[in-house]
């Protein structure tokens, strides 16, 4: 219903056509190329793949079509994730609807746009002190699986698991797996 809604809302620019929608993150790519579109209009939360590693991907792939990432979630890591990903623009879905079309346009452009209060957020924190790794097993563990089992997911050591588990819980301050992926989570790292 968002997603129709956000293509009804951009339809309405006389400068502007949505070609697409998809409903998974697995789809980004492959449809950016079918339709050879300029910019792709992603979400964080998406099924299948993430927006963030959509955006990747498109920027791997198809480094031509510009993503503008729109999310509920305005944490600093994500921003830092979305910037480091090739987004060119940022916005909190709380924004005026009006900016959503303003970024596009300026995003095609080739400028960036960042909310300015979440720009100076994500420089205060700065980047996540967790290497990809640890974030791997975090959030494999997050989900409550067992040493045993994310070894077996990530063709790990138990050891080296409860290592990884063990630095990250230190790097998040906190005392176990579960605070430590909830942390990282909020913080938009993983």
């Amino acid at each position: 219903m968002v997603r129709e809604a956000l293509a009804a809302l951009l339809g309405l620019e006389g400068d502007m056509a949505v070609v697409a929608q998809v409903a998974s993150g697995d789809d980004v790519v492959a449809t950016a190329r079918a339709e050879e579109v300029d910019v792709a209009l992603l979400d964080i939360e998406m099924p299948g793949l993430s927006g963030l590693d959509a955006a990747a991907a498109l920027n791997e792939q198809l480094p031509s079509v510009k993503v503008v990432i729109l999310t509920t979630f305005g944490r600093p890591g994500y921003l830092r994730r979305a910037m480091e990903s090739g987004a060119g623009a940022f916005l909190v879905k709380d924004a005026p609807a009006a900016r959503l079309a303003d970024a596009v346009r300026r995003v095609l452009r080739g400028e960036r746009v960042i909310d300015p209060t979440l720009a100076a957020a994500a420089l205060a924190e700065g980047a996540s002190p967790l290497t990809d790794r640890e974030r791997e097993v975090l959030r494999a563990a997050a989900d409550g699986s067992t040493n045993a089992e994310v070894a077996a997911a990530l063709h790990l050591s138990q050891g080296t698991v409860r290592n990884y588990l063990s630095t990250a819980i230190q790097k998040t301050g906190t005392r176990n797996r579960a605070e430590a992926a909830r942390a990282a989570r909020e913080k938009g790292w993983l």
